[in-house]
């Protein structure tokens, strides 16, 4: 029974102040030094408000503080990048054709599957139980020190609540739902996924009442949001606050979705409405090796086209030339690289290798800043031979520095064009072109792609003739080319602005369009480590993506 109880303590726990906070799971009927006692870490409204605090980076530092997690594994697994590794599981998960996902005991991405899974649920039972004890402090005349300092605590602590919720429904197919109501002794049981989000909702639901409330502003102490409870490099106001939390609301709810029939499901008019409360310039987080918020996932990447190099299937539709269309021939496995002339300026220009490559020189500090230039032809001297249709000349360099400042740089955590491209996407599914193509132009026009003005359906064709972007590939062979609609070029505009920032954000999208390679996992199963803890039996997920768009 002892033993029972420490193993799901250990998989299940909140966190710990000190920036692992813990939560009891005691039914001894003896005191226990080596359990933590939830009233004496919770126990005055100050520190429930420190604990509040370091929440956000918990999360943060669950999902990107170690290479082994669940984004190096999508992002193979969507082509948002590609490395033969067996590191982090990005070769096993990114090998043509598609393998399940193993949940067996000791499997090799065994530590990445369950990092997510450990960190959202345990960060979401601390901020639970920060919820249900600033509850508990006003019920009893207790503060932070005033309304509006408790009120941003609140307001902040639900916040995490929906951020770690929305994550496990995102990516797991079932996680235990918490809330402030579920006593810090039980331990939930397993809910789908769909019902956990719907909680995260409305956690953010809540989060945005507390914040909107009169309380919010009633005494000092309160709004703004401390620039180290975000890593930002100014404090966030209120109203930016306002503006994340409806982000994130569009974006949870757009992105639950497994399949196109529930993408085209997801409530639109929702999505439009929050993307248009949404924020307005990117949410970036600044990593810092010294205050603990990791760029450890980026750092890696960068560290040699071993790790990260980019592959055609997607982003070789910005060719013009038909080189693309050449290499959709080849087979597979025997693919070549070509050399991609595109006008999209996120691309380096130059009709030869050599050309492209003096663009950004044996530089790795990576993109300059207010530079769209996010992809380099790197010097040939660096080129790693991966899977066949994973080499190719290119690297996606935006945020490489990190690694080349030592962990101290900004990382895009949500950028402003995915919150717009999830309205624009709400639009064109209305059929309500006329509001769609402002917000896809904002990106695309500063690319220098020609802008979008007569598209009045949806088999119009982007502008740009020959030379349009993006060139998707066409039935039934899906070996040849044509200018796509306004949906692929939203797709284009959404893929380029997040390829290697924010976190999954291609896998997310390309399972709900159809986009992913056929047999592709479209979500995890609770890891093996949580179901033993349960006494439960492990299991193998088995949604997997059927063909799709592309052919793929």
């Amino acid at each position: 029974m002892h033993l029972r109880t420490t193993v799901r303590f250990r998989s299940f726990a909140a966190p710990i102040l000190a920036l692992v906070l813990a939560t009891a799971c005691n039914d001894l009927t003896v005191p226990n030094p080596n359990q933590p006692d939830v009233a004496k870490v919770f126990g005055t409204p100050r520190d429930v408000e420190t604990i509040v605090s370091k929440l956000f980076q918990q999360l943060y530092n669950g999902q990107l503080g170690s290479s082994d997690n669940i984004m190096d594994q999508t992002i193979t697994m969507s082509f948002e990048s590609s490395s033969q590794l067996g590191n982090f599981g990005m070769g096993t998960r990114g090998a043509i054709p598609r393998s399940p996902i193993d949940n067996s005991i000791g499997n090799t991405v065994a530590a990445g599957n369950f990092r997510d899974f450990d960190f959202l649920s345990r960060n979401a039972r601390g901020a639970a139980n920060a919820i249900a004890a600033l509850d508990k402090f006003t019920a009893a005349g207790q503060s932070t020190g005033s309304p509006a300092r408790d009120a941003r605590a609140k307001s902040f602590a639900y916040f995490t609540l929906g951020y770690a919720l929305g994550n496990l429904a995102l990516f797991y197919d079932s996680a235990a739902i918490l809330t402030a109501a579920v006593p810090s002794s039980e331990i939930p049981g397993l809910s789908k996924s769909s019902d956990v989000m719907a909680v995260a909702l409305q956690s953010l639901d809540s989060a945005l009442n507390i914040a909107s409330s009169t309380q919010a502003t009633t005494g000092t102490g309160g709004f703004p949001v401390p620039l180290d409870w975000l890593s930002q490099p100014a404090d966030m106001s209120r109203a930016d606050f306002i503006k994340l939390l409806h982000s994130y609301k569009a974006k949870f709810r757009a992105g639950q979705a497994r399949t196109p029939a529930e993408r085209a499901a997801v409530d639109w008019p929702a999505v439009i409405a929050d993307a248009g409360a949404g924020i307005t310039s990117d949410f970036v987080v600044l990593t810092n090796a010294t205050t603990g918020w990791s760029g450890a996932v980026l750092s890696q990447l960068a560290v040699s086209s071993g790790w990260s190099q980019m592959t055609p299937f997607i982003l070789g539709m910005a060719d013009t030339t038909g080189a693309y269309d050449a290499w959709l021939q080849q087979p597979v496995l025997s693919r070549t690289p070509f050399l991609l002339r595109t006008p999209d300026k996120r691309f380096p220009s130059g009709e030869t290798r050599a050309a492209q490559t003096a663009v950004t020189g044996t530089s790795r500090a990576g993109t300059a800043a207010g530079s769209i230039l996010y992809f380099r032809n790197r010097p040939p001297g660096e080129d790693t031979p991966a899977d066949p249709w994973g080499t190719w000349f290119y690297d996606n360099w935006r945020s490489w520095a990190i690694r080349a400042t030592g962990g101290n740089a900004p990382y895009v955590m949500y950028p402003v064009v995915e919150n717009d491209m999830l309205a624009a996407e709400g639009y064109i599914r209305a059929g309500n072109f006329v509001a769609a193509m402002p917000l896809i132009n904002k990106s695309r026009t500063r690319a220098g792609l020609p802008a979008l003005t007569a598209i009045s359906a949806l088999t119009d064709q982007v502008p740009g003739g020959n030379a349009c972007v993006p060139r998707v590939p066409q039935p039934p062979t899906f070996t040849t080319t044509a200018c796509g609609n306004i949906m692929e070029a939203m797709k284009w505009e959404k893929r380029t602005e997040t390829d290697l920032v924010g976190y999954s954000e291609w896998f997310i999208d390309s399972r709900g369009w159809g986009d992913l390679a056929q047999g592709t996992a479209l979500e995890w199963p609770v890891p093996y480590q949580e179901l033993f803890a349960r006494i439960k039996p492990s299991y193998t997920t088995s949604g997997v993506a059927a063909k799709g768009t592309y052919g793929f």
